[in-house]
């Protein structure tokens, strides 16, 4: 049989491994710079946990395990009847209890409600861990990739709203992504659904603006009206999609369509505060922070700010997202901790400094000398030198073999190893070593005793 993978998923080799470790790293180092701590949670969740937390488009895409020991025969008639029910779109402990984790925010709250009483509030963490979506893949779509979260809890301040969008700015300079970082209000959309015959309207206006990039007003248009608004409803939301221009105009706009909404107002305050607190530090980011009603992120558990993150100059949804929750914990029974956090798409962000050639070379640069094989003598002092220099925290290593200079040099040249190593009889003799630059083909004879500094200046 021929070996293959799973639709959406891949396999990644060295190289593709350093360029995702290279943007793991620089998201880290941002988190850490910002008092983020790590935290890790399993991979799969309670089915209960996730289901009904993501809206009714999230939940069809929630990756369901089956439950062990099906084949038992005792539990024939169960596992029969229970299949029958998934048939039917029911779910059923008798066939499946568990499911991998579709985000990392549902697992995140469902930590801080099981172990609040022992956190340090507000307790602010980081988590980079692979999450699963049944969703059909294309391009920047996979039903498995990784995800970057940054999470605040235990804090109502805008600052941490202001914090999470300098991290934004911060991390996309770092890559070099040009960026335009979107926000929005849920509170404002709130006030919408209140202008649009009461809240219950809320989710059915989100989930169908969430989907206005996709399938364009129109067919928006036609989905509010499918889900029961009025003609005068939909004409609201339509005067409210078209609203455009700077930020103050967008928010002058707004007051003067939802102005009589108290929630307008508390929405457009908070973001006036937290555009006014990130503009005099931006500086030179390439990173463009605007406000976009027309964002609606059609989770139900976001409550005031969110998110969303477009690179320019190419085609791809977005790279990152997040908002408030301020009442996420209390779908597990601990109700009034508040929160907010962002994520990252890590694997469209990828494809996204691929296509713009944003990675540098040093990122494929994995061994920085090459010491080549000339005999057992040169090796036995290439493995002195070797282990001076790796304790010395310089990646090197020892060609496996004897063999000619050419099919050494050849090996060099495709790891990318900037530089070899050369001792042969004469070196060894006087105690040196010919180290050459494989980019500029200088070549220089050094003591033993310099090589350390050598390669650290």
């Amino acid at each position: 049989m021929k070996p293959s993978i799973p639709q959406g998923t891949r396999d990644f080799g060295p190289e593709t491994v350093r360029k995702r470790q290279y943007i793991f790293q620089t998201i880290r180092s941002v988190f850490e710079q910002y008092g983020f701590q790590p935290l890790e949670t399993p991979s799969m969740e309670n089915l209960d946990t996730l289901m009904g937390k993501y809206g009714e488009e999230g939940d069809k895409l929630i990756f369901k395990i089956l439950n062990n020991g099906l084949d038992n025969p005792a539990k024939t008639a169960q596992t029969q009847e229970g299949f029958s029910k998934i048939l039917e779109g029911k779910n059923t402990k008798v066939i499946t209890e568990r499911a991998l984790r579709y985000d990392l925010t549902i697992p995140f709250a469902r930590y801080v409600a099981m172990n609040h009483a022992q956190l340090v509030m507000p307790f602010k963490r980081y988590q980079i861990q692979p999450v699963w979506r049944a969703d059909r893949p294309q391009k920047g779509r996979y039903r498995e990739f990784y995800q970057c979260d940054a999470d605040v809890v235990g804090s109502r301040s805008l600052l941490n709203e202001v914090e999470l969008t300098l991290i934004y700015a911060t991390v996309f300079q770092r890559l070099g992504i040009p960026v335009d970082i979107r926000i929005n209000n849920r509170k404002i959309l709130a006030a919408l659904a209140a202008a649009c015959g009461g809240s219950e309207q809320l989710t059915d206006i989100t989930v169908a603006i969430d989907k206005l990039d996709k399938i364009g007003l129109e067919k928006v248009q036609e989905e509010l009206f499918t889900r029961g608004l009025t003609p005068q409803q939909v004409a609201t939301i339509s005067a409210y999609l078209a609203i455009d221009g700077s930020n103050a105009e967008k928010i002058n706009a707004l007051k003067a369509l939802l102005g009589n909404e108290s929630l307008a107002l508390e929405g457009t305050n908070e973001l006036t505060y937290i555009l006014s607190n990130i503009a005099p530090l931006l500086g030179e980011e390439k990173a463009r922070v605007t406000i976009d009603f027309t964002l609606a992120r059609g989770l139900n558990y976001y409550t005031g700010t969110i998110y969303e993150v477009k690179a320019n100059g190419v085609q791809m949804g977005s790279i990152g997202g997040g908002g408030r929750y301020d009442d996420l914990t209390g779908l597990f029974g601990v109700p009034n901790i508040p929160g907010v956090g962002i994520s990252f798409g890590v694997d469209r962000i990828y494809d996204v400094m691929e296509e713009l050639a944003l990675f540098p070379d040093s990122v494929l640069v994995s061994t920085e000398v090459l010491f080549f094989n000339l005999g057992d003598a040169e090796v036995t002092v290439a493995l002195q030198l070797s282990h001076q220099l790796r304790q010395a925290g310089i990646r090197c290593e020892i060609y496996h073999e004897q063999a000619k200079f050419n099919k050494q040099f050849g090996y060099a040249e495709k790891k990318q190893i900037p530089y070899v190593a050369i001792l042969g009889e004469k070196e060894l003799t006087e105690k040196t070593i010919n180290i050459k630059n494989m980019h500029s083909g200088e070549q220089q004879t050094i003591s033993w005793s310099a090589l350390e500094e050598f390669f650290h200046k």
